[in-house]
């Protein structure tokens, strides 16, 4: 929920604080609640934002863009990065790698091929920007780490594919084989880590992003050689406590599962989906899913979603967990829910995107441009795959929703408007002309989308 006094600018809101405080100072406190509320309702901390859900809830957010309609500022991003920009208050942060040689330039679409061999000789510049919410101005840079590139990439990777979280007092950039940096907001160096390199599956590289719950960093490994998950402590960067994990390569982003008995750390995986309590000890877990795991986690209705959906399985599963479980809750043959698997459905999941909730309504964005839908409380199909458009493109990025809407960022750049609701209907699209692959990040009534060399900022404008 917004207060009517997020659309104050922070100065003038910081002016009547004073005054108030001078004449009234009762006042102040609940002035002091209101912008508390007035600055976590404007910040998109981690990937997909607030609870991992993908949902903006401000009025006055575009549904309508382009190159040059509703556009606040744009940026030009040095070197590559699939990251998604991440906002805390008036602040932007995204991460991305520069090299000195040259880059191959990514292809669209779903193929086999894209693996590289050869690890990048050219010096490469991992870098953590800065920006100004309000006009784009890079307020700081800071190199984290440079070096020749620690292992080789798919084509369609970068090596700042991880997306950064923030508390609001500290930035964590993690980027997979070179390190997890912690700087506070204003640019300085907290501290840093880092584990030995480490193998993945084809030579993909790396991409799940870290968590933050509590003063606890979460981060999980899976890759061919040696996966783990790891907490840290946020203020210094010392290890917790870490788990192996009986799993290869996987890229989904964990999710910190507060239900009505206890916080819990979900982790999926190809082998199984685990639930870790936050000292690191297994909760429960369970089996079925499909051979890569990408999308992420999230909860609604005291309900856990979970799914993976590679392309070349036959079970590409949705499943959705109630709490309160302990050990292996796998389904059986024939299942279809258990006493802590409230609805399961074998074929619904997406391989890249993650799915999206919202409403009453379980969306699942599929790579190859199908839109479907599912009752979320019960799994029951609301409507099937619905074709967006005619001609072949494809999906990576995870869709959003906003004021009845729900949005879909094609691999070319181009954002499908489709209404939200029990009845399919495309509404409109938006062009940008370049490809885009990152998740967009929404601030009050700012949307930001990254593409192959730019960061938009998108506002309705006068």
């Amino acid at each position: 929920m917004y207060f009517s006094m997020h659309r104050f600018s922070s100065g003038l809101f910081l002016n009547v604080r004073a005054a108030l405080r001078t004449i009234l100072p009762g006042c102040a406190v609940l002035l002091s609640i209101a912008a508390q509320h007035t600055t976590t309702a404007a910040n998109w901390p981690q990937f997909r934002g607030p609870g991992a859900l993908g949902v903006g809830d401000n009025s006055n957010l575009p549904d309508r863009w382009s190159t040059n309609e509703n556009v606040a500022w744009k940026i030009e991003v040095p070197g590559r990065g699939w990251s998604s920009p991440i906002i805390w208050g008036d602040r932007v942060f995204i991460t991305t790698v520069a090299s000195d040689g040259d880059v191959e330039p990514p292809k669209k679409g779903l193929y086999f091929g894209g693996e590289r061999r050869e690890i990048p000789k050219a010096m490469q510049h991992w870098l953590v920007l800065c920006l100004d919410l309000k006009s784009g101005r890079e307020l700081w840079r800071r190199e984290a780490h440079q070096g020749e590139a620690p292992n080789q990439l798919h084509v369609k990777n970068t090596y700042a594919s991880e997306t950064p979280v923030t508390d609001g007092e500290r930035v964590y950039a993690y980027f997979g084989n070179a390190g997890l940096f912690c700087y506070d907001m204003e640019g300085k160096k907290l501290w840093s880590t880092n584990w030995p390199p480490v193998k993945t599956r084809y030579g993909w590289g790396s991409a799940g992003s870290p968590v933050l719950h509590n003063g606890r960093l979460f981060i999980v490994n899976d890759n061919d050689e040696k996966s783990f998950a790891v907490a840290l402590d946020a203020k210094t960067g010392n290890q917790l406590w870490r788990v192996e994990r009986d799993e290869k390569s996987n890229w989904a982003t964990p999710y910190v599962w507060q239900n009505e008995k206890r916080t819990e750390l979900i982790v999926p995986g190809t082998k199984k989906v685990r639930s870790y309590d936050l000292d690191g000890h297994l909760l429960w877990e369970f089996g079925g899913m499909s051979t890569i795991v990408i999308p992420t986690p999230f909860s609604k209705f005291g309900l856990l979603y979970v799914c993976s959906g590679y392309v070349g399985d036959k079970v590409r599963p949705v499943f959705a967990i109630k709490p309160g479980a302990s050990g292996d809750i796998s389904l059986k043959p024939d299942e279809t829910h258990s006493d802590f698997i409230a609805w399961y459905q074998p074929t619904a999941a997406p391989y890249n995107p993650s799915p999206l909730l919202y409403g009453d309504h379980f969306y699942v964005l599929f790579d190859f441009g199908f839109l479907s839908c599912h009752d979320a409380r019960t799994g029951k199909q609301v409507y099937d795959k619905q074709r967006i458009r005619q001609e072949t493109t494809s999906f990576t990025a995870s869709p959003w929703a906003a004021n009845d809407k729900l949005f879909a960022l094609s691999e070319d750049g181009d954002t499908f408007v489709i209404q939200a609701g029990p009845e399919y209907r495309l509404l409109h699209k938006n062009s940008l002309d370049e490809m885009c692959m990152a998740t967009p990040a929404i601030a009050g009534d700012r949307l930001l989308i990254r593409t192959l060399t730019k960061l938009y900022c998108f506002a309705k404008t006068k």
